[in-house]
């Protein structure tokens, strides 16, 4: 083919019905057509067959179907095939994910307790437990010997570490909140020492990490305090505000440059802070609470508690410019509280809500209305994010369910103990987290001399893969890629018969 190519260049001609035009401009020609029509094209002469061929052409649709972004057009000889091997993935992909075909693992850390907080990014699980050990584990390369975040310590006794309140993880930073007020940083790239830590005098009510940046929010008291580093690497303070009222949600905008900006909701308050402008409103209405809060880089949403049936005013949630301050539009009509809220992963000009009234709904925020209402759980929604096709839905009853967005019906449901309180999932893969809203339960041992608080009220992660491809090797039981390293063995969990190597 190279060689009747450059025979054609040599010509450099193409017969266009009763023309004959350059190659160059016969090209620029043919990038209007897409797949079908190139694929008539190479069928009406061997010189447009060739052109039709071309590795622009195949390169240019490879792109703009959202396919290998980050390669050039010399990094593949045939960008016809490359482009049709995406889409055959991308099928097999999405068949998996109905069929609930691939492999799924349990998270599990004995020696960490009971299970406190859990987030992930890009794959990589971060979480914190009542022994105040965080753990990170890497579902990408099913690394299940990842290590244990070493704490620094705090003001109490020596050798103990605080409960793990909040724990928050992105592409390259994680940092944990304990009950005594501290919190530490780690660098994902610098091993297992925190490269920041500061403490709070009194307990933090939330905590949040800029997702693409090195911002660290934390909220205490009537105290928001932000952290970065310098373009030296030393940890600064940038800014802190003094707000009215306790925080209950916190979040910092992405892709921000120069001095972060944080969203608080404070009770019936929600605050946009930013160094400049540090008491900036941008919501408030007396006795209406705020129940959930995201943010995206532009856009802040919010569910509001009204006064419903005393006044024939139903909850909604409601969208916020972040550069104007004004409000969008108002969506949503339910006489149960909106439980949380996904803004920032949801396809442009949608967001999707969970509801105490165990339904979960999908907003055109354009159009200002439900695009669909979902019966989803036995209880109120914990847990929601949604993609062009899917929703995945987590519970207080413990209940994680898929569902087919255009269909309006429930692929499959996977239940375990304990409310779902993390979702996150990509193309290929679904982390979920069940816990605990008891941290101390009843009727177990949870002293240092014997760890063994029972399986059933310690919580659990789930991961999930469907890249069956993936898999082919490496599809091995978690438990048979575990080693002796552990100093201490907790084998009452384990049910083998004989040890077993690593394999």
């Amino acid at each position: 083919r190279k060689h009747q190519r450059a025979k054609l260049n040599e010509i450099n001609e193409v017969p266009f019905f009763d023309v004959q035009l350059p190659y160059e401009l016969a090209l620029k020609i043919f990038q209007y057509l897409g797949k079908a029509e190139l694929g008539r094209c190479a069928q009406v002469s061997r010189t447009w067959k060739i052109l039709a061929e071309d590795e622009v052409l195949w390169y240019r649709l490879c792109q703009e179907e959202g396919y290998l972004l980050d390669m050039s057009i010399s990094d593949h000889s045939c960008w016809k095939l490359a482009l049709k091997n995406c889409r055959a993935r991308e099928n097999m992909l999405k068949n998996n994910w109905k069929n609930r075909v691939g492999a799924v693992s349990q998270l599990r850390y004995e020696p960490g307790r009971v299970l406190c907080d859990v987030h992930s990014c890009d794959g990589v699980v971060m979480a914190g437990y009542t022994s105040g050990e965080v753990r990170l584990w890497d579902t990408r390369t099913w690394d299940y010997r990842a290590p244990v975040l070493e704490a620094a310590q705090g003001p109490g006794a020596a050798g103990t570490l605080a409960q793990v309140s909040f724990v928050r993880i992105n592409s390259s930073l994680a940092v944990a909140a304990y009950e005594d007020g501290t919190v530490s940083v780690w660098s994902l790239l610098f091993g297992r020492e925190p490269i920041h830590h500061f403490q709070h005098n009194q307990r933090i009510q939330a905590l949040a990490l800029a997702p693409g940046g090195t911002a660290v929010a934390t909220a205490s008291a009537f105290e928001v305090k932000l952290e970065s580093p310098d373009d030296k690497g030393f940890w600064q303070s940038p800014a802190m505000f003094e707000i009215q009222k306790l925080v209950n949600f916190l979040n910092l905008v992405p892709d921000v440059t120069g001095s972060p900006v944080a969203v608080a909701a404070a009770e019936d308050i929600v605050y946009l802070l930013k160094a400049e402008d540090p008491g900036k409103v941008l919501h408030s209405v007396y006795g209406q609470p705020v129940t959930c809060l995201d943010v995206s880089a532009r856009e802040a949403a919010f569910g509001v508690k009204t006064f419903g049936w005393l006044l024939n005013e139903p909850n909604q949630i409601l969208l916020y410019n972040l550069e104007t301050n004004q409000c969008l539009t108002k969506v949503g009509n339910s006489m149960g509280d909106f439980s949380c809220v996904n803004l920032r992963d949801s396809p442009p000009n949608m967001l999707v809500a969970g509801n105490k009234d165990r339904r979960v709904r999908v907003f055109d925020v354009r159009r200002g209305e439900a695009v669909c209402s979902l019966y989803a759980h036995q209880l109120g929604v914990t847990a929601v994010q949604m993609d062009e096709w899917k929703i995945v839905s987590g519970g207080e009853e413990g209940l994680l369910c898929v569902w087919d967005q255009r269909m309006g019906t429930k692929l499959w449901e996977m239940h375990a103990r304990h409310p779902v309180r993390h979702v996150w999932f990509n193309s290929h893969s679904l982390i979920t987290a069940n816990i605990p809203e008891e941290k101390n339960p009843r009727g177990s041992s949870i002293t240092d001399d014997d760890p063994s608080v029972h399986r059933k009220y310690r919580g659990i992660i789930y991961s999930y893969e469907f890249s069956v491809d993936q898999l082919a090797v490496d599809s091995v039981l978690p438990i048979c890629r575990s080693s002796y390293d552990e100093v201490t063995g907790y084998n009452y969990n384990i049910g083998l018969a004989v040890p077993y190597d690593n394999i």
